[in-house]
């Protein structure tokens, strides 16, 4: 079947399929400037690029292209209902004022700007193997702009220091990164497998951090006054998360079911504590219901659903369509050819380096689901570091992860494209100097 599919790529079908991919792909890459949803020409492309394989095979005598397809969606729904208890979690969290109050106590302190670099970047650090590397920035990146008001010698390295910390420490979790998840969804590395990643992630943010953190100004801003409570269940939301990730680990450990389920079982289980807090809130009036009709109310009673309906549909259907993309690509051979040229040719090391550099132009989502669907004859260690690089190498640019993404829009006209850039030297040298560490500690782990 493979020798098959790789003669489709001389077909017209296929460098057809290839120009719409690429099309469709210019187009997520100017999102920031036409402003054209990026999962828009996606899930149009995968349509086209599937219609495309469907009449290929079906002229060259194959079969079996509506289960090809079939296999790319059941790889879809179990990322789809994962992220989707996820996102609902991340949200409810919101909804209660749980980082609202994480953002003012830190902005109330009268610490410099100095001790705010280092806090923000730990932070994001340290969060974004629990929450998504996106909620993570965005969350520090508040603090930093709240703290900093318009001083750029301030905003610009804090920032720079977020997206570094906030991918860094999403590259040891399977719950900081897609990709990550990914790798852990496919079965090819264990829970604890990660862990092995965090000298590595701690080196990739820490050397960029150590070489920016001498530029922030030590002077101290005004304090401010924090005036956020916790809205009633904040906490049992909390502990309710956390035991849906340990269950989601356990289940998937030991009875190797699917990390979906877990998710979406904690997923009920705060619908179900939902149902409590709304009753709770109508009982003792936390939120108005006597508002005149037409009128929206200040406050409403809580509502799971609301939650769920915030989630990040543009990124949930801009995974649709990238996952179909690369499946039908695949599906005519093309990335056969790419393994061939990629980890055949120069070998499994460089060739996961320069995933990591490509993710930092090209989203890390489609590189990663490409390197998972040649599944190149690899080590251990070797998956580590492509995922890894797949997780931080979006830190060389600001356009190369989500986090970056929605700070510079967040601090518009401070953080920019090219005042990331001008620090893309030193993010290097964290890129560079953790993959020399993953040698180090992980040397083992390369021989098969």
């Amino acid at each position: 079947m493979e020798s098959e599919t790789l003669e489709l790529v001389s077909t017209p079908w296929a460098l057809l399929a290839l120009l719409i991919f690429a099309g469709a792909y210019v187009l997520v890459i100017a999102e920031e400037f036409i402003h054209l949803r990026k999962s828009k020409p996606v899930v149009f492309a995968a349509g086209l690029l599937w219609i495309l394989v469907a009449i290929a095979w079906q002229q060259r005598g194959l079969e079996g292209a509506g289960e090809a397809l079939r296999h790319d969606l059941l790889e879809y729904g179990g990322l789809l209902l994962f992220l989707l208890a996820a996102m609902t979690y991340v949200n409810t969290l919101e909804e209660r004022n749980v980082f609202a109050v994480l953002r003012e106590r830190m902005v109330a302190r009268r610490l410099s700007l100095r001790a705010i670099f280092w806090l923000t970047g730990l932070l994001a650090f340290l969060l974004s193997p629990f929450l998504d590397n996106l909620t993570t920035a965005l969350v520090m990146g508040a603090v930093a702009i709240a703290v900093g008001g318009g001083n750029k010698r301030f905003i610009v390295p804090a920032c720079i220091n977020i997206v570094v910390a906030a991918n860094a420490g999403g590259a040891f979790s399977p719950f900081g990164d897609i990709t990550t998840l990914m790798v852990w969804q496919q079965g090819l590395l264990l829970f604890l497998d990660f862990l092995r990643l965090f000298v590595p992630s701690v080196v990739n943010w820490l050397v960029p951090a150590l070489i920016m953190g001498f530029t922030v100004p030590r002077e101290r801003p005004e304090a401010i006054r924090a005036t956020v409570n916790l809205k009633p269940g904040a906490w049992t939301i909390v502990g309710l998360f956390a035991a849906t990730i340990a269950l989601t680990v356990s289940m998937h450990h030991w009875l190797h079911l699917p990390p979906f389920l877990g998710m979406m079982t904690g997923l009920g289980a705060l619908q179900l504590m939902g149902y409590f807090i709304r009753r709770d809130e109508l009982r003792n009036h936390h939120a108005p219901t006597d508002v005149p009709p037409g009128l929206k109310p200040a406050r409403r009673p809580f509502d799971i659903f609301i939650s769920i309906k915030r989630v990040e549909w543009d990124t949930l259907l801009f995974f649709y369509g990238v996952i179909l993309c690369v499946g039908a690509l695949g599906a005519f051979g093309y990335l056969a050819i790419l393994s061939e040229a990629s980890y055949a040719s120069l070998g499994p090391t460089w060739a996961n380096i320069l995933v990591g550099l490509g993710s930092a132009v090209v989203d890390n989502i489609p590189i990663m689901y490409a390197v998972l669907t040649m599944r190149p004859e690899m080590s251990e260690g070797q998956w580590l570091l492509v995922t890894l690089t797949a997780g931080v190498g979006g830190s060389l640019l600001s356009i190369g992860s989500a986090a970056g993404v929605a700070l510079m829009g967040q601090a518009r006209g401070v953080y920019t494209f090219f005042a990331h850039l001008r620090w893309t030297w030193a993010v290097a040298l964290g890129y560079a100097a953790s993959i020399w560490v993953h040698f180090l500690v992980n040397g083992a782990l390369f021989v098969r």
